[in-house]
């Protein structure tokens, strides 16, 4: 990636409204065409499965398409010794523009149904259980994304990724927010896909340990990279510094 930090941030706000966009959007026009949980359910995750992969597709060559700052921690904190690594200068560009683009993506999504644009969530999700499911679909999608960008298997991110996320919207007893960004934007919405103000911050704690547990378990699985030999390049020359590791909801 050559890409200024910039565009790289705007890419990473861009892609994270459109996501959010995704899932509130399909979510309403869900709940208006069938009163069935599971349909609706159904039809949220598929909507979800299929702009997820076609947004990191889109925009994985600028940003990386992390789109989720517990993917962006994990990028810095495995990069760090590394001339390419992520940076703190990076990770304070890209978290706010993740959040802010969240946010962004529940407004639009609420305008194009007519609801009003701000209205706090009442879908209250305060329970142990969907908590651990929250730690639970976090820690996979760390192990995941870090063990293809280890494995050498980036290029397949797009249809892992996003084939994660629509089996754990299933498998999970919270559907697999895993993402701090995309839990605050759901806030915004009083819709199918929202989440009370009340229960975000324990939703966002379940989600830090669930990326920290799938950190180890790379570590565990796949070993400590081998140290890269140092490059050689001419005199003045600057390393590119882009983010590795894509992506997320």
């Amino acid at each position: 990636m050559s890409a200024s930090l910039g565009r790289r941030a705007l890419a990473e706000a861009v892609g994270s409204a459109a996501l959010v966009t995704v899932v509130v959007g399909s979510g309403i026009q869900a709940t208006e065409l069938s009163h069935d949980v599971g349909v609706q359910l159904l039809a949220n995750s598929l909507a979800t499965v299929f702009g997820l992969g076609v947004l990191i597709t889109l925009f994985g060559p600028v940003s990386g398409a992390h789109f989720n700052p517990v993917v962006t921690l994990a990028a810095w904190f495995t990069g760090r010794r590394t001339p390419d690594g992520p940076t703190l200068r990076d990770l304070a560009a890209y978290l706010p523009a993740q959040i802010a683009g969240a946010v962004g993506g529940a407004v639009l999504a609420d305008a194009m149904f007519a609801r009003p644009l701000v209205q706090w969530s009442t879908h209250d999700r305060s329970a142990g259980h969907l908590w651990l499911g929250e730690l639970v679909a976090t820690a996979g999608l760390v192990l995941l994304i870090l063990g293809l960008a280890r494995t050498g298997r980036s290029h397949a991110a797009p249809v892992a990724v996003a084939s994660y996320i629509g089996a754990a919207y299933w498998f999970t007893s919270s559907t697999s927010f895993a993402n701090p960004a995309v839990t605050i934007g759901r806030a915004f919405t009083d819709t199918f896909a929202g989440i009370a103000p009340g229960s975000v911050a324990p939703f966002i704690v379940a989600q830090l340990v669930g990326a920290a547990l799938g950190l180890g378990l790379m570590l565990v699985v796949f070993g400590r990279p081998a140290p890269a030999p140092a490059p050689t390049a001419p005199a003045g020359a600057r390393a590119e510094s882009p983010l590795a590791a894509p992506t997320s909801p």
